[in-house]
């Protein structure tokens, strides 16, 4: 979760991170650094959550009432707050990954256009 110089590894882009994060709550409750090593681990460490990001993201998604937060204790013995997916987020999960889809669907198109021309 450390800020990294490794070129390729990549920042989120802007509005990704909400969605990454319901996406591995949906898999069950998890702590923040857990959520971060959870999207690191699942892109085969392209991508990176920093810290700084993470954070606000959660306090943002739990202020919508998407998660919803407990304190409890890590497995390395540690007092964090456990996160968990609510009926609100699993919904806000599927409206995302449907726009998700249909923007990275575009891009695709506009990346690798059709041999329109003979």
């Amino acid at each position: 979760m450390l800020t990294r110089k490794d070129p390729s590894r990549a920042a989120l882009l802007q509005g990704t991170l909400d969605m990454l994060i319901l996406r591995t709550l949906k898999l069950g409750p998890n702590h923040g650094q857990g959520i971060a090593l959870a999207i690191e681990n699942q892109s085969e460490q392209v991508l990176l959550v920093e810290h700084g990001a993470l954070y606000p993201a959660l306090d943002r998604l739990e202020a919508k009432g998407w998660i919803a937060a407990q304190w409890g204790v890590s497995a390395n013995h540690r007092r964090a707050r456990f996160y968990t997916l609510t009926p609100k987020g699993r919904k806000q999960l599927l409206q995302e990954m449907d726009r998700w889809q249909r923007v990275s669907q575009a891009i695709g198109r506009v990346l690798a256009p059709q041999e329109a021309e003979g």
